[in-house]
């Protein structure tokens, strides 16, 4: 503890002996340069007085919520599902998750037979519904089954989707 005491007092000792005036040249320079400068400070900017600003947009549209444009009176999309009409059984599963396994001619009607993932098999034909989406059957074939479904878009709007529902052969697992 007593060394580095001594070393700190003999650095101290060291520094003081270097503060002397030993540049009388660099003192001479610098009173020289302190004689020419001329310093000029710009008068303050004049603060005008604040004039409060009066918001009166408060009934109109905030430009920053995402909002739906409104069509014109006579004008726009009438498409959306009955939802007032009786759901069908087959309207509780995903499109996905049917198979179409036949089908039958009876009465110059041809029915499409649906199997579904519970292995119920269900006979359809044109006018049906069927998946989640508000498919209605427009046409079966004697290979596949066609459909328009309903989708709502983010905007809240109904666009119509065409999609089919291929026959599935013996032996044939859908993925």
């Amino acid at each position: 503890m007593k060394r580095a005491a001594a070393i700190c007092l003999c650095g101290t000792l060291v520094l003081g002996a270097c503060g002397g005036s030993g540049h009388p040249d660099l003192e001479v320079w610098m009173q020289d340069q302190g004689k020419t400068a001329k310093g000029k400070l710009d008068p303050l900017p004049q603060i005008k007085p604040y004039d409060p600003f009066t918001y009166n947009a408060f009934d109109l549209p905030d430009p920053f919520k995402p909002r739906k444009i409104e069509p014109t009176k006579g004008g726009g999309s009438k498409l959306a599902p009955d939802f007032t009409r009786r759901r069908e059984p087959l309207e509780s599963f995903p499109l996905e998750s049917l198979n179409m396994v036949g089908t039958l001619a009876r009465n110059k009607t041809t029915y499409a037979l649906v199997r579904t993932p519970e292995k119920d098999v269900y006979q359809v034909r044109s006018g049906n519904y069927l998946g989640q989406n508000y498919g209605v059957i427009i046409e079966v074939g004697d290979s596949e089954l066609k459909l328009k479904e309903l989708l709502q878009d983010g905007a809240g709007d109904w666009t119509e989707r065409s999609s089919s529902l291929q026959l599935q052969q013996q032996g044939e697992q859908k993925r």
